[in-house]
Protein backbone atom coordinates (compact mmCIF):
# COMPACT_ATOMS: atom_id res chain seq x y z
CA UNK A 1 0.00 0.00 0.00
CA UNK A 2 1.45 3.37 -1.05
CA UNK A 3 1.86 6.48 1.12
CA UNK A 4 -1.23 8.19 -0.34
CA UNK A 5 -3.45 5.21 0.44
CA UNK A 6 -1.94 4.95 3.93
CA UNK A 7 -2.57 8.66 4.48
CA UNK A 8 -6.27 8.17 3.79
CA UNK A 9 -6.43 5.03 5.94
CA UNK A 10 -4.83 7.02 8.76
CA UNK A 11 -7.21 9.97 8.49
CA UNK A 12 -10.20 7.60 8.38
CA UNK A 13 -8.96 5.99 11.60
CA UNK A 14 -8.60 9.42 13.22
CA UNK A 15 -12.07 10.44 12.01
CA UNK A 16 -13.56 7.30 13.59
CA UNK A 17 -12.55 8.72 16.99
CA UNK A 18 -15.59 11.00 16.69
CA UNK A 19 -17.63 7.99 17.85
CA UNK A 20 -15.69 7.83 21.13
CA UNK A 21 -18.33 9.94 22.84
CA UNK A 22 -20.75 7.00 22.73
CA UNK A 23 -18.50 5.13 25.16
CA UNK A 24 -19.03 7.80 27.82
CA UNK A 25 -22.82 7.63 27.96
CA UNK A 26 -22.83 5.10 30.80
CA UNK A 27 -20.05 6.86 32.75
CA UNK A 28 -20.29 9.50 35.43
CA UNK A 29 -19.03 13.01 34.64
CA UNK A 30 -16.21 12.61 37.17
CA UNK A 31 -14.99 9.43 35.51
CA UNK A 32 -15.17 10.98 32.03
CA UNK A 33 -13.10 13.97 33.19
CA UNK A 34 -10.51 11.69 34.77
CA UNK A 35 -10.29 9.57 31.62
CA UNK A 36 -9.90 12.68 29.45
CA UNK A 37 -7.11 13.95 31.71
CA UNK A 38 -5.19 10.70 31.18
CA UNK A 39 -5.47 11.05 27.40
CA UNK A 40 -4.42 14.71 27.55
CA UNK A 41 -1.27 13.82 29.50
CA UNK A 42 -0.30 11.06 27.09
CA UNK A 43 -1.09 13.32 24.12
CA UNK A 44 1.30 16.00 25.43
CA UNK A 45 4.16 13.49 25.39
CA UNK A 46 3.16 12.13 21.99
CA UNK A 47 2.92 15.58 20.37
CA UNK A 48 6.22 16.81 21.80
CA UNK A 49 7.89 13.46 21.14
CA UNK A 50 6.74 13.42 17.52
CA UNK A 51 7.97 16.99 17.08
CA UNK A 52 11.45 16.66 18.56
CA UNK A 53 12.19 13.01 17.78
CA UNK A 54 10.72 12.75 14.28
CA UNK A 55 9.71 16.04 12.67
CA UNK A 56 12.54 18.39 13.69
CA UNK A 57 15.39 15.95 12.83
CA UNK A 58 13.73 15.27 9.46
CA UNK A 59 13.36 19.01 8.80
CA UNK A 60 17.02 19.80 9.46
CA UNK A 61 18.30 16.66 7.73
CA UNK A 62 16.71 18.06 4.56
CA UNK A 63 17.97 21.60 5.21
CA UNK A 64 21.18 22.65 3.51
CA UNK A 65 23.30 25.53 4.80
CA UNK A 66 21.26 28.71 4.95
CA UNK A 67 18.05 26.65 4.57
CA UNK A 68 18.32 25.84 8.28
CA UNK A 69 17.37 29.42 9.16
CA UNK A 70 14.36 29.28 6.86
CA UNK A 71 13.19 26.00 8.37
CA UNK A 72 13.60 27.39 11.90
CA UNK A 73 11.51 30.40 10.94
CA UNK A 74 8.85 28.12 9.45
CA UNK A 75 8.63 26.15 12.72
CA UNK A 76 8.23 29.39 14.66
CA UNK A 77 5.79 30.53 11.99
CA UNK A 78 3.76 27.38 12.62
CA UNK A 79 3.50 28.25 16.32
CA UNK A 80 2.45 31.80 15.44
CA UNK A 81 -0.05 30.57 12.83
CA UNK A 82 -1.80 28.28 15.29
CA UNK A 83 -1.83 31.10 17.84
CA UNK A 84 -3.45 33.48 15.36
CA UNK A 85 -6.00 30.92 14.15
CA UNK A 86 -7.02 30.04 17.70
CA UNK A 87 -7.25 33.70 18.73
CA UNK A 88 -9.50 34.41 15.75
CA UNK A 89 -11.72 31.44 16.57
CA UNK A 90 -11.94 32.52 20.21
CA UNK A 91 -12.56 36.17 19.35
CA UNK A 92 -15.90 37.60 20.43
CA UNK A 93 -17.10 37.17 16.84
CA UNK A 94 -15.27 33.88 16.28
CA UNK A 95 -16.86 30.46 15.92
CA UNK A 96 -15.49 29.10 19.22
CA UNK A 97 -16.21 32.16 21.35
CA UNK A 98 -19.27 30.75 23.16
CA UNK A 99 -17.36 27.65 24.29
CA UNK A 100 -15.96 29.81 27.08
CA UNK A 101 -19.26 31.21 28.30
CA UNK A 102 -21.32 28.96 30.51
CA UNK A 103 -24.59 30.71 29.66
CA UNK A 104 -24.12 29.76 26.01
CA UNK A 105 -24.69 26.09 26.86
CA UNK A 106 -28.43 26.61 26.70
CA UNK A 107 -28.39 28.36 23.32
CA UNK A 108 -29.51 26.27 20.34
CA UNK A 109 -26.85 27.76 18.08
CA UNK A 110 -24.12 26.21 20.24
CA UNK A 111 -24.29 22.95 18.26
CA UNK A 112 -23.62 24.75 14.97
CA UNK A 113 -20.83 26.80 16.55
CA UNK A 114 -19.20 23.68 17.96
CA UNK A 115 -19.40 21.72 14.70
CA UNK A 116 -17.98 24.59 12.63
CA UNK A 117 -15.04 25.15 14.97
CA UNK A 118 -14.33 21.43 15.16
CA UNK A 119 -14.49 21.11 11.37
CA UNK A 120 -11.81 23.79 10.94
CA UNK A 121 -9.61 22.03 13.50
CA UNK A 122 -10.10 18.65 11.82
CA UNK A 123 -9.28 20.06 8.37
CA UNK A 124 -5.91 21.23 9.71
CA UNK A 125 -5.30 17.80 11.28
CA UNK A 126 -5.98 16.19 7.90
CA UNK A 127 -3.44 18.49 6.26
CA UNK A 128 -0.81 17.53 8.85
CA UNK A 129 -1.41 13.80 8.41
CA UNK A 130 -1.29 14.01 4.62
CA UNK A 131 1.91 16.07 4.58
CA UNK A 132 3.64 13.68 7.00
CA UNK A 133 2.86 10.58 4.94
CA UNK A 134 4.26 12.31 1.86
CA UNK A 135 7.63 12.58 3.63
CA UNK A 136 8.04 9.04 5.01
CA UNK A 137 6.14 6.12 6.59
CA UNK A 138 7.83 6.80 9.94
CA UNK A 139 6.62 10.39 10.01
CA UNK A 140 3.19 9.32 8.80
CA UNK A 141 2.77 6.78 11.61
CA UNK A 142 4.10 9.00 14.38
CA UNK A 143 2.05 12.03 13.31
CA UNK A 144 -1.12 9.95 12.97
CA UNK A 145 -0.67 8.60 16.50
CA UNK A 146 0.01 12.09 17.87
CA UNK A 147 -3.10 13.51 16.19
CA UNK A 148 -5.18 10.53 17.29
CA UNK A 149 -4.20 10.94 20.93
CA UNK A 150 -5.03 14.63 21.12
CA UNK A 151 -8.30 14.06 19.23
CA UNK A 152 -9.70 11.62 21.81
CA UNK A 153 -10.20 14.12 24.68
CA UNK A 154 -11.39 16.77 22.22
CA UNK A 155 -14.01 14.48 20.69
CA UNK A 156 -15.21 13.42 24.14
CA UNK A 157 -15.77 17.07 24.99
CA UNK A 158 -17.38 17.92 21.65
CA UNK A 159 -19.84 15.05 21.95
CA UNK A 160 -20.81 16.19 25.44
CA UNK A 161 -21.38 19.77 24.24
CA UNK A 162 -23.63 18.60 21.41
CA UNK A 163 -25.74 16.45 23.73
CA UNK A 164 -26.01 19.22 26.34
CA UNK A 165 -27.04 21.71 23.66
CA UNK A 166 -30.27 19.73 23.24
CA UNK A 167 -29.47 17.36 20.39
CA UNK A 168 -30.48 13.72 20.45
CA UNK A 169 -27.66 11.21 20.81
CA UNK A 170 -28.20 10.02 17.23
CA UNK A 171 -27.99 13.55 15.81
CA UNK A 172 -24.98 14.39 18.00
CA UNK A 173 -23.15 11.32 16.68
CA UNK A 174 -23.98 12.19 13.06
CA UNK A 175 -22.89 15.82 13.40
CA UNK A 176 -19.69 14.90 15.22
CA UNK A 177 -18.88 12.27 12.58
CA UNK A 178 -19.57 14.76 9.78
CA UNK A 179 -17.27 17.31 11.39
CA UNK A 180 -14.55 14.68 11.82
CA UNK A 181 -14.87 13.67 8.16
CA UNK A 182 -13.65 17.14 7.14
CA UNK A 183 -10.17 15.86 8.06
CA UNK A 184 -10.37 13.70 4.93
CA UNK A 185 -10.65 16.89 2.84
CA UNK A 186 -7.54 18.20 4.59
CA UNK A 187 -5.59 15.08 3.68
CA UNK A 188 -6.89 15.23 0.10
CA UNK A 189 -5.69 18.85 -0.12
CA UNK A 190 -2.21 17.92 1.11
CA UNK A 191 -1.98 14.94 -1.26
CA UNK A 192 -3.20 16.98 -4.25
CA UNK A 193 -0.80 19.81 -3.53
CA UNK A 194 2.00 17.29 -2.93
CA UNK A 195 1.40 15.61 -6.28
CA UNK A 196 1.88 18.98 -7.97
CA UNK A 197 4.92 20.16 -6.04
CA UNK A 198 5.93 17.42 -3.59
CA UNK A 199 9.20 18.92 -2.34
CA UNK A 200 7.84 22.44 -1.89
CA UNK A 201 4.74 21.26 -0.05
CA UNK A 202 6.58 19.02 2.38
CA UNK A 203 9.27 21.66 3.01
CA UNK A 204 6.48 24.07 3.96
CA UNK A 205 3.96 21.90 5.78
CA UNK A 206 6.27 19.70 7.88
CA UNK A 207 7.87 22.63 9.79
CA UNK A 208 4.42 24.18 10.25
CA UNK A 209 3.24 20.81 11.57
CA UNK A 210 6.09 20.81 14.10
CA UNK A 211 5.25 24.33 15.23
CA UNK A 212 1.56 23.46 15.44
CA UNK A 213 2.22 20.42 17.60
CA UNK A 214 4.37 22.46 20.00
CA UNK A 215 1.60 25.06 20.24
CA UNK A 216 -1.16 22.50 20.84
CA UNK A 217 0.85 20.74 23.55
CA UNK A 218 2.19 23.86 25.29
CA UNK A 219 -0.70 26.31 24.91
CA UNK A 220 -3.78 24.07 24.89
CA UNK A 221 -3.05 20.78 26.64
CA UNK A 222 -0.46 21.50 29.37
CA UNK A 223 -2.58 24.31 30.90
CA UNK A 224 -5.41 21.78 31.26
CA UNK A 225 -3.12 19.58 33.35
CA UNK A 226 -2.29 22.44 35.73
CA UNK A 227 -5.79 22.51 37.22
CA UNK A 228 -5.07 19.47 39.42
CA UNK A 229 -2.11 20.48 41.59
CA UNK A 230 -1.95 17.39 43.78
CA UNK A 231 1.22 15.31 44.08
CA UNK A 232 -0.70 12.29 42.79
CA UNK A 233 -1.65 14.18 39.63
CA UNK A 234 1.95 15.31 39.16
CA UNK A 235 3.23 11.72 39.31
CA UNK A 236 0.53 10.32 37.02
CA UNK A 237 0.81 13.13 34.47
CA UNK A 238 4.60 12.95 34.41
CA UNK A 239 4.45 9.19 33.88
CA UNK A 240 1.91 9.51 31.06
CA UNK A 241 3.78 12.34 29.33
CA UNK A 242 6.95 10.23 29.55
CA UNK A 243 4.99 7.30 28.14
CA UNK A 244 3.90 9.37 25.15
CA UNK A 245 7.50 10.40 24.49
CA UNK A 246 8.66 6.79 24.87
CA UNK A 247 6.14 5.60 22.27
CA UNK A 248 7.48 8.15 19.80
CA UNK A 249 11.05 7.11 20.58
CA UNK A 250 10.17 3.45 19.96
CA UNK A 251 8.65 4.38 16.59
CA UNK A 252 12.12 5.40 15.37
CA UNK A 253 12.72 1.65 14.94
CA UNK A 254 9.74 1.34 12.56
CA UNK A 255 10.90 0.83 9.02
Amino acid sequence: MGPIALAFVSVLAVSAVSLAGLLTLSMSEVRVRRLAAFFVSFAVGALLGDTFIHLVPEIFARARGHDALRQSLLILGGILLFFVVEKLLLHQHGVLHRHHHREALQRPELAAVNVLGDAIHNYIDGLLIGASWLVSPELGISTTIAVLLHEIPQELGDFGILVHSGLTIRRAVLLNAGSAAVAILGTATAVLAGSIAHERVTELLVPITAGGFVYIAAADLIPELQHDRSLRALLIQTALISGGIAVMALLTFVG
